[in-house]
């Protein structure tokens, strides 16, 4: 693996989850392969579950780790070629990435979209010059279209878990919040999971509300409605998790009561375990009934966010 910017970048995604599992049940086996290696973790975001995991991912690989609060610390970077840098901007990005090349073996960037503008925001513009310009392998903390780390972990909480003996049905659930979020981590989950379910590992449904259709690209071979009832009736795992309009860029639209998942809700299901990526805002994504019942799994997925940052890591890595 040369760099980990989405589900696209992965060879087998079956074998990078059993990675992720071996490397849970032995943490520590593979620490020359980080030994005078360094990590770079580059935010212009904030970041709990991201940065406490790829940092200790890290360490357990034996690798040193900086971390760079672009945001609070870093100069303002100017990403357009071909202007005079007489307003705001401080650096480049040509400069600054570079520089920060020269520094680590392997840089970690997380940065949002500004849901502005759909355009700038999905052609990765801020990301992918960045990858150009440092020139060493790059893992995604979060870009303005994908959250690969989140996804991966989700899917190894899936396949530690799922004792059935026929393939899984997982849910992927719009939920209310009080803002516009982006859609980094439904097109992420959606991506994976339509990979896993062509790999034969799951099958995949989407509900939304009309109006919150995710892009087609990141949805292919999912089964998609507007009923969550029809969605949650024998599902064994529920993605719970609010994003904006995509149609509609970046905006909240109108949408019927009864979106927010709770205990009621689970009785059409197969007992069916509830995730979400976190942070969550209780009573309003998520009941608090869910979050603090045995169905819920959100802090045993945060947990595997370490596994997850640990195996790309490592098949980084091997190739350097």
């Amino acid at each position: 693996m040369n760099q980990f910017t989405s589900v696209n970048d992965v060879h087998d995604i079956s074998q990078l989850v059993k990675d992720a599992l071996a490397l849970k049940e032995n943490p520590y086996a593979h620490q020359h392969l980080g030994k005078n290696k360094t990590l770079g973790l580059v935010f212009l975001n904030p970041s709990l579950r991201t940065r406490l995991s790829t940092q200790k991912a890290a360490l357990n690989l034996g690798m040193n780790v900086m971390v760079m609060n672009m945001d609070k610390e870093g100069w303002a970077l100017e990403t357009q070629d071909g202007i005079v840098m007489n307003g705001t901007t401080v650096e480049h990005i040509r400069e600054a990435a570079a520089v920060m090349g020269q520094y680590c073996d392997v840089l970690g960037l997380r940065s949002f979209p500004k849901l502005r503008d759909r355009d700038e925001d999905y052609n990765e513009d801020f990301f992918n010059k960045f990858i150009k310009f440092c020139n060493v392998p790059v893992v995604s903390l979060e870009s303005a279209t994908r959250h690969p780390l989140q996804s991966l972990a989700d899917l190894v909480t899936i396949k530690e878990t799922w004792k059935g003996a026929a393939k899984p049905k997982v849910v992927l659930a719009w939920a209310p919040h009080i803002k516009a979020l982006p859609q980094a981590v439904p097109n992420s989950f959606a991506e994976w999971m339509c990979k896993a379910q062509e790999d034969g590992m799951l099958d995949f449904t989407i509900a939304q509300p009309v109006g919150y259709e995710l892009n087609e690209d990141f949805t292919p071979g999912a089964y998609i409605t507007h009923d969550l009832d029809e969605a949650l009736a024998g599902a064994d795992y529920i993605y719970v998790k609010n994003w904006s309009s995509y149609k509609d860029y970046g905006k909240v639209l109108p949408y019927p009561e009864g979106w927010m998942l709770n205990n009621d809700k689970l009785k059409d299901t197969n007992d069916a375990k509830v995730m979400h990526c976190l942070p969550v805002r209780r009573d309003l994504e998520l009941s608090s009934e869910i979050l603090d019942g045995p169905n819920s799994l959100v802090i045993h997925e945060a947990g595997n966010r370490l596994w997850a940052a640990q195996a790309v890591l490592k098949q980084i890595l091997e190739k350097l």
